[in-house]
């Protein structure tokens, strides 16, 4: 359950910290006070994207800290693959926004938004318009009836869903072996000389043509380069003024001197070291000379085969790199088609025998679907009676339709709000009250079988009044005997069975503020005379006090 949410910075919001109780929280104000800032704010901490609008003007970042316990799941697994710490029974999700960045804590270590998605779905269910709308579509209906029937057929509709997704495989491969088998005789043929062109030239390397354009280079400059070390040579070793001769001199001269004085010991031994280098490089310009060689006949090869490297350049990418892989590409369409035809029987039988087994899957949970249907909706109608709805009539309409990733079945849900009128589609029919307390019952009815920690709930007694709230009200703290229940209320007779009441209020002076206080006592009762009567009058006052008991 959220034992503590802790705000800073945030929109309308200085700073606050508001700490909630394991049953009922209800949350009340004046309208327009910003009450649903609370669960946008708890709402956002899961929240994969974050607009920087929400940074209080004037602040340079907002801060959303959200404390869980962890009661009902073994997460110690998880959090451990994912390299987070895990404390014990309280978990600290912490939300950073600032006008550049969003980042998200677990226990102090940074996480992704797969990872916080996947806590929304163990601790958090928020039900708000928007899920309202979601609600009603007719596409989230198989869901919600899956869910509820997760522990009959729920392993069965996984394994049927993984065969679907072989079989849809199965169904993008034969699609593209017959559009390969579908190839023309003149593209198979063009198809053959692209291969066989790159493959006879028998490329060496990525790197061929720049290293034949060195050896050209040096080819086509040979009587230059002869010339050049030939007399680099004559200078270093010659016969008469050389390099060699003037530092043999030299040399006499610093031998004789360190015999006189050791300490030009170290100056005669590099230059001895010179000496041999200098001989060293004399001996490698002249072998280099002597190799080179005017090869009329290689200079010709090269410049053919360069002329060749550079043709299938311009035709297949502009480096020998894209040249290779453009060949490797080839060959593998080439084998496809070749593959193709040798192989699209057998495929189609593996297809057909795949259908034939989801078929029969599907087929099965069809039935589960069916069985669970019918008492889902005599669960959901029951509920709607308690709810003051004693005439309504609701139905899970299930109808066939072709194989898909989910079976064979179409699921609606149909209600009739009034006798003289058919089941209808519950988008169609029901008013916004009528919703909320469809919405309810179904809650209500999954609260017993799932493992959500925390419900939340966006003023879900909009359109209701009277009786009916009594009833709401009545479910509600049902429901608070199996889950944390957090809700924002214009509904006194709901307040009133709050384990902990939250008012927020809205001031307006040099700044809009929005303020957060624990009611109890005389505020409370207050607070719910206002609820009730708009007016905080002796009459209402009663009232209130009668509500508390």
């Amino acid at each position: 359950m959220i034992k503590q949410l802790r705000i800073k910075d945030y929109i309308l919001i200085d700073e606050l910290t508001a700490n909630f109780h394991e049953g009922l929280n209800v949350i009340t104000g004046e309208t327009g006070s910003g009450k649903s800032i609370l669960i946008n704010a708890i709402d956002l901490v899961f929240a994969p994207r974050v607009s920087k609008e929400v940074i209080k003007t004037g602040k340079e970042k907002a801060v959303i800290e959200l404390t869980v316990e962890n009661r009902r799941h073994n997460v110690e697994k998880f959090f451990a693959e994912n390299g987070v710490d895990y404390y014990g029974t309280e978990i600290v999700i912490l939300k950073e926004i600032t006008p550049n960045n969003v980042r998200t804590r677990v226990n102090g270590t940074l996480v992704n938004q797969d990872f916080i998605r996947h806590l929304k779905n163990l601790f958090l269910d928020i039900h708000s318009q928007h899920q309202t709308y979601s609600f009603m579509q007719p596409k989230s209906h198989i869901i919600l009836l899956d869910n509820y029937a997760k522990d009959c057929y729920g392993e069965k509709l996984n394994h049927y869903k993984e065969c679907y997704k072989h079989y849809q495989e199965l169904k993008n491969q034969l699609e593209t072996l017959k559009t390969a088998a579908d190839t023309t005789e003149s593209q198979l043929d063009f198809l053959k000389f692209q291969i066989n062109e790159i493959e006879s030239a028998e490329i060496q390397s990525d790197s061929e043509d720049t290293d034949l354009q060195a050896e050209l280079e040096v080819l086509e400059n040979a009587e230059k380069l002869k010339e050049l070390t030939g007399t680099s040579y004559w200078a270093i070793n010659g016969d008469d003024g050389s390099i060699m001769e003037a530092l043999g001199k030299i040399k006499q001269n610093v031998s004789k001197a360190a015999s006189y004085d050791d300490k030009l010991t170290p100056i005669e031994q590099c230059l001895i070291d010179a000496i041999e280098n200098l001989r060293e490089v004399g001996s490698d310009l002249r072998d280099y000379s002597q190799k080179l060689d005017n090869d009329t006949e290689r200079l010709n090869n090269i410049q053919e085969r360069l002329y060749l490297l550079d043709k299938l350049k311009r035709k297949y990418g502009g480096t020998l790199e894209s040249v290779l892989k453009t060949y490797d590409d080839l060959s593998k369409e080439l084998s496809a088609i070749e593959f193709s035809t040798q192989n699209i029987d057998e495929l189609e039988t593996q297809i057909a025998e795949a259908e034939k087994q989801l078929a029969a899957m599907a087929d099965e949970i069809s039935e589960n679907r069916s069985n669970y249907a019918k008492v889902l909706s005599s669960l959901v109608q029951d509920k709607l009676e308690k709810l003051e709805l004693p005439k309504a009539r609701f139905e899970i309409a299930i109808k066939p339709k072709e194989l898909s990733s989910d079976g064979v079945d179409d699921v609606e849900f149909m209600i009739s709000t009034n006798v003289s009128e058919e089941l209808k589609p519950l988008a169609k029919v029901a008013s916004g009250g009528e919703i909320s307390r469809v919405m309810l019952a179904i809650k209500s009815i999954f609260a017993q079988s799932d493992d959500i920690n925390t419900v939340i709930f966006d003023e879900i007694d909009t359109g209701i009044s009277g009786k009916a709230s009594q009833s709401v009200a009545d479910e509600i703290v049902d429901l608070a005997k199996y889950h944390q229940i957090i809700l924002i209320t214009h509904q006194a007779i709901i307040a009133s069975k709050a384990d902990k009441h939250f008012y927020v209020r809205k001031s307006q002076n040099n700044e809009t503020q929005v303020e957060v206080y624990v009611l109890t006592g005389e505020n409370r009762i207050k607070a719910l005379a206002e609820l009730a009567g708009g007016d905080i009058n002796e009459q209402s006052i009663e009232f209130a006090k009668s509500l508390l008991g």
